[in-house]
Formats: structure tokens, sequence, C-alpha cells
């Protein structure tokens, strides 16, 4: 990658399937993006070990080490900065993050929330669909605010709730939507295509008023 590349860090808690699938298109060339590196809040996340087979800087800051949410979130920030992203990716990162370290970064970190945002902020997701009966479900890209899912939504993708789903069937089938959801919004992002201005999102000088629809 040239030195002009659109840099980009994940920050992730878990199995990394978001990130593999970031990384697969970014090997594919599909992405115009370097994942210069990836942090987790957890020394045994999965996506640690994906990182590092694609030969990607990797940084662990372990949550249950610090006493004070300030001083992680400081030291996550530091960790980041000394990257130089152009873009900050949540790709199941399961910390609340400290309005601070939501303002440094603000308009240049997204998150991705498996429900139909403004639905079902927070945890439970495919469980409180169900309960609710609802007839569709499906994953969000937002810039991420202070307001714990409440950020600016850039781009959802949608699929059916059957009869006979359960939480298994939803978590299974809305992961591997996302695979195709999540690197679309980087691109556009890397291409310029997407910005954040004034707190809202904007797509070709547009105001995103509805979620751009993605079909898988």
């Amino acid at each position: 990658m040239s030195q002009h590349a659109f840099r980009v860090v994940v920050l992730i808690s878990g199995a990394g399937s978001n990130l593999q699938a970031l990384i697969d298109q970014q090997t594919n060339q599909q992405l115009p993006i370097e994942i210069v590196g990836v942090l987790s809040n957890r020394p045994n996340a999965g996506g640690l070990s994906i990182a590092q087979s694609a030969g990607i800087a990797t940084a662990v800051v372990d949550h249950t080490t610090f006493g004070d949410r300030q001083d992680y979130d400081n030291q996550v920030a530091q960790a980041i900065l000394t990257w130089q992203p152009d873009l900050v990716v949540l790709a199941g990162y399961m910390r609340i993050m400290s309005a601070g370290l939501v303002r440094q970064f603000e308009g240049k970190m997204i998150n991705i929330h498996p429900s139909l945002l403004p639905k079902y902020p927070g945890l439970n997701t495919h469980k409180k669909a169900l309960e609710a009966g609802d007839t569709e479900h499906g994953s969000s890209v937002h810039f991420v605010t202070e307001e714990l899912d409440g950020g600016p939504v850039i781009a959802q993708i949608k699929t059916p709730i059957n009869h006979d789903d359960t939480e298994q069937t939803l978590v299974e089938r809305i992961k591997r939507l996302e695979h195709t959801l999540y690197p679309r919004v980087v691109k556009w992002l890397a291409e310029g295509e997407v910005t954040y201005r004034e707190g809202k999102a904007w797509r070709n000088e547009q105001l995103i008023k509805e979620p751009q629809l993605i079909e898988d």
C-alpha cells in the first residue's frame, strides 16, 4: 500500500468475523484501505490471531487491569493514535466509550449494531426482535456519538424473520449479512462518498435522511 492509503484501525472484543471480512476484501483489492492496527480489550480475543496471521499490528488494552474507565479510555486513545488512522472501525467491541474518547474521534469512528436502529440499541437485539413479533430484522452501521448506538445511521441491511427463527439462527444470518454491509460502508468512507458534518451523515453531499439499504 502507498503512504497515501486510507488507514483503518479496528477495535474488537471477540472472534473478529467482521474484521476477517474487511481483511479479505482488502487482500482482494476490493477495498482501498490499509488496516494498520487491531486493538482488543480482551487478551484472548480470537480476532487478534486473525490480524496477526494477516501481518497486521495488534495491541491489547485489558480493561480488567484498569480501575477507572477514563484511564482505560485514555490508554485506548493513545494506542489508536500511534497508528494515525483515517477511520476507527468498531467490530464487536464490547465496551461503552467515555464521552472524551468519542469526541476525540468524532466523525472518524463507526460501529456496526445488530438491529435496525433506532430499534433496539444495546444488547439482546435478536431476542427483542423475536419477542416483539417483528417481521424483519437486520444490522446498521452508524457514526459513533456520545449517545449509545444513537449516532447517525449510514446504511442498513435487512432480512425477513421467519416463523421458525430462533435467536441463534438470527445471530448467524445477521452476522453473514454484516460481512456484506460493513465493507461496503468502509469503502464509501475511504472513497470520500460518505462524510460526517455537523453531527450528521452525508452521502455524495446529500444528507442521509433514511439509512441506505444494502442488498445482500
